[in-house]
């Protein structure tokens, strides 16, 4: 049954069927053609898949950033990164990732920090004399951060999959998060400095006692959030509803940036973004049930303790799989199918199953930045107007940039267990 579900995914791959919808075919299939499970089960699993309370700070925190873009906090936060690192060369470029490092520690999505931040310094960019193709190729991959630092949409989904603590994948995102964005940073400083760009990127930046002031409330949002959920004020779906209420406060009361009128197109976007992964995750949780009730997660484990020597070649192995499966398949997707299969499989092997989420996190997240498929690229290439082939050569290095953290991340575990073990252990 499991050969057949994964035989008639594929081939729903091939023609274009939507994900969600190709994952639930796939399962109905596999129990049609072979038996042994009742049709009852298909509704029962894609209920359960839903019913649960974590569930719910998803569509709350693309609520959130939808606010966030609406509201003015980006353009704060734009003005509040560049009085930071504005002053050098290729500072603005810096600014991109310092700025979505940010605002990721609310909105937990790539996408909506592509467009929140990419519709402000994408054209500022190109306006500072730098390749628009760079710029969206920047733009696409620094907007990765906001699946990796938490709050996170894909860490949510994994820690449910997985059944792993939610604030433990959060706090264990921090190392990683600021790795990668510590090394894209360096990563615009050397181009800057071979191309020639960005001398001129100090001219209208703000100084910094003046943009941390007006940035000053939308500064405190991940402050709030972050430091609710550690200190057990509350859960992290509790969070995400604060996140909404204090972007809402700032938005209509501190900023007037939002009016009655952008409050409907702010929800329907919202609505659209959450029913997308929703309906994935349910036909998701149905496909997950039927692999596990088949017992595919034991027979890859025993073939892997057989095949290989050592956790160091297993993770190894993932890392390529993963990232082979992140290029073509949507990441929430990707976590939901394959954390309980593999999250067992890693335990076996000895690695720390936040530890492995982390890794599965970053790897799949590097799927949103490469072709075919990649949600970032396109969002990026949709603001910058341009198309998809235009940014490849420029996107190649900062994709080898984050594949190089990823390996330091995989085999140096503290980066994100150090600060988890402090404060859980």
């Amino acid at each position: 049954m499991s050969t057949a579900m994964f035989v008639s995914m594929l081939i729903f791959f091939v023609f274009s069927i939507p994900i969600a919808v190709s994952i639930g075919f796939a399962s109905v299939t596999g129990i049609q053609i072979f038996g042994g499970v009742p049709m009852l089960v298909v509704p029962k699993e894609i209920y359960s898949a839903v019913d649960k309370f974590a569930l719910g700070a998803i569509p709350f925190f693309i609520l959130a950033g939808n606010v966030m873009e609406t509201g003015g906090i980006s353009t704060r936060l734009v003005n509040f990164a560049k009085s930071i690192v504005g002053g050098l060369q290729g500072g603005l470029g810096m600014t991109c990732v310092v700025t979505c490092m940010i605002f990721a520690a609310v909105s937990g999505s790539g996408p909506a920090t592509t467009f929140a931040i990419g519709a402000i310094l994408i054209p500022a960019l190109v306006k500072h004399g730098y390749p628009v193709n760079f710029a969206a190729a920047l733009q696409a991959s620094s907007a990765e951060l906001g699946v990796i630092i938490p709050p996170s949409i894909p860490m949510i989904i994994y820690g449910i999959s997985a059944e792993v603590s939610i604030a433990e994948m959060f706090i264990a995102g921090f190392g990683p998060g600021f790795l990668i964005g510590g090394a894209l940073m360096f990563t615009v400083w050397c181009y800057c400095k071979i191309k020639g760009f960005g001398k001129n990127d100090h001219l209208g930046k703000m100084r910094f006692t003046q943009a941390t002031k007006e940035a000053a409330w939308a500064l405190m949002m991940p402050v709030i959030i972050l430091g609710g959920i550690y200190g057990g004020v509350f859960t992290p779906t509790e969070a995400a509803v604060v996140a909404v209420f204090y972007a809402l406060f700032v938005g209509i009361v501190i900023y007037k940036e939002i009016k009655l009128k952008n409050i409907f197109p702010i929800l329907r976007k919202s609505v659209l973004s959450s029913a997308v992964i929703m309906f994935i995750i349910a036909n998701a949780g149905m496909f997950s049930y039927l692999i596990a009730r088949a017992g595919v997660p034991e027979l890859i484990g025993d073939y892997l303790k057989a095949n290989l020597d050592s956790s160091a070649m297993f993770l190894l192995g993932v890392n390529v799989a993963l990232f082979l499966i992140g290029m073509f398949i949507e990441t929430s997707s990707s976590i939901i199918v394959l954390a309980p299969i593999l999250a067992p499989v890693a335990i076996k092997f000895g690695v720390d199953p936040v530890h492995f989420g982390i890794i599965m996190v970053v790897n799949l997240a590097c799927g949103m930045i490469t072709p075919p498929f990649g949600v970032n690229l396109f969002a990026a290439c949709t603001v910058a107007r341009i198309s998809v082939d235009k940014i490849v050569r420029e996107l190649l290095w900062f994709v080898l940039v984050v594949i190089a953290c990823l390996l330091v991340i995989t085999y140096v575990p503290q980066i994100s267990l150090s600060l988890r073990d402090l404060l859980y252990r």
